[in-house]
């Protein structure tokens, strides 16, 4: 681990200007939060070490952990265990432990990004987020401040784009390698959220899209852990499919719930910048989409990882009333 290790303040209470209609879904008071990088896991076999970042809340215990995935992207680090800080910031500073792995498939680490295959990226990112939750003592460890504080037992894994491919394999998704179908789901995850996901394989893909197993051969018939995908009703993709936004929805319609879909008005494939604080990749950038995005997986999280039933039903009260920002539906 280096010596990398930072405190945060509340950063949002003097950001109101850019909430807008989001302030009215009720949240936690946030706290001071701390992020520390880079912690090494053991990962036998992979051609560069397993580096994550941790981010949590100074106080606090029995706290629950996130699970991040950073999607594909061709960005040299956002791509990477350094990207997604509008979500790993809110989490953080609400009461969860979040986790972000570097994947193979992160320019930051010089890889041929198909080296050896490009079948080898979407089975590496799953064991990544499996090793996390293997060696989790080796992550306390490397934090001395979370000692003690931690709740195992309370574990949901989150991804954006390829890196909701990721998560949702945890979640309960397949795919078919050669004939075979291949599940990673794991019990010790209890819930999801899938921020852009890509979708089903079929026909409607493009040759692009059907050269990588994860994505020609993907279904989500038997994902059974509760999930909330959230998605940009002006995501088109059509790198990947001639579908259009209903494509990244397939987590939700194909799935049996408990699942919930919320839908974005507006929203592009970075759903206003979830993916790094002024991306130049945003295409959409509305720090108020955001701010419903941090707000209402907050509230699915901590309804689904602790006691506190409440908080999902006060969110989705709430968003109910703002009919022009997105719609929220359930199963």
């Amino acid at each position: 681990m280096t010596d990398d290790t930072t405190a945060h303040d509340d950063l949002w209470d003097g950001a109101d200007a850019f909430l807008g209609r989001a302030r009215t879904i009720p949240v936690a008071d946030s706290t001071p939060f701390l992020s520390v990088s880079t912690v090494v896991l053991p990962a036998p076999g992979r051609p560069t070490p397993l580096q994550v970042r941790v981010s949590a809340p100074t106080s606090g215990d029995r706290l629950p952990i996130v699970l991040l995935s950073h999607g594909g992207g061709f960005t040299n680090y956002v791509s990477s265990n350094r990207g997604l800080a509008p979500l790993s910031d809110f989490w953080a500073a609400h009461g969860f432990v979040v986790v972000q792995p570097t994947h193979l498939s992160s320019k930051s680490l010089g890889l041929p990004r198909t080296a050896p295959d490009a079948r080898a990226y979407w089975e590496s990112r799953v064991q990544d987020l499996t090793a996390i939750l293997d060696h989790f003592d080796l992550v306390e460890a490397a934090v001395p401040e979370l000692a003690g504080r931690v709740d195992p037992g309370r574990v949901a894994v989150a991804g954006h784009s390829m890196g909701g491919q990721t998560a949702s394999m945890l979640l309960g998704a397949r795919v078919v390698e050669d004939g075979d179908t291949v599940r990673a789901f794991d019990d010790r995850v209890k819930a999801g959220v899938l921020l852009a996901p890509t979708g089903a394989g079929d026909d409607h893909l493009t040759d692009m899209a059907k050269r990588f197993t994860a994505l020609r051969t993907a279904g989500f018939e038997e994902m059974t852990t509760p999930t909330l995908v959230i998605v940009g009703d002006q995501d088109d993709s059509p790198e990947l499919t001639d579908r259009g936004p209903d494509y990244h929805a397939d987590a939700y319609h194909q799935a049996p719930g408990p699942k919930s879909l919320l839908t974005l008005h507006g929203g592009e494939h970075m759903l206003g910048g979830v993916t790094g604080y002024d991306t130049v990749e945003t295409t959409d950038e509305d720090p108020e989409r955001v701010a419903v995005i941090q707000r209402m997986s907050w509230a699915f999280l901590r309804d689904a990882l602790t006691s506190d039933t409440s908080a999902w039903p006060a969110a989705t009260a709430a968003f109910a009333r703002l009919d022009a920002i997105g719609r929220l539906e359930s199963k």
